[in-house]
Parts: C-alpha cells; structure tokens; sequence
C-alpha cells in the first residue's frame, strides 16, 4: 500500500514533469527532448518534495 504522503510527492512530481515536458515541446517541437526533460525534472524534484511535503 502506498502511503498519503507518498501518493502526493508521485503526484507532484508527476505534474512537475509533465509541466517541464509540455513546456519544452512547446519551446522546441522535439518529442524526444520534451519526454527526457520531463523525466529529468520529476526526478529531480522528488527529494525536493519530500522534504518540503514533510511526513
């Protein structure tokens, strides 16, 4: 089972991610480097999100 506080930083990373992606392909229509942005930014922000979602 997932936990409260782990179900809300996978959302918000996800959503990070997403927004990073949507905004790259928006910049520069390159499907490839939107996806590998938007990856890099959600998992680069899940130990951001940790601390700041707190337990």
């Amino acid at each position: 089972m997932l936990t409260t506080h782990g179900a809300v930083v996978i959302l918000s990373a996800a959503f990070i991610g997403a927004a990073f992606g949507l905004l790259t392909y928006a910049a520069t229509p390159n499907l490839p480097a939107a996806v590998l942005a938007g990856l890099t930014a959600t998992g680069a922000s899940f130990p951001g999100l940790r601390t700041i979602i707190g337990r």
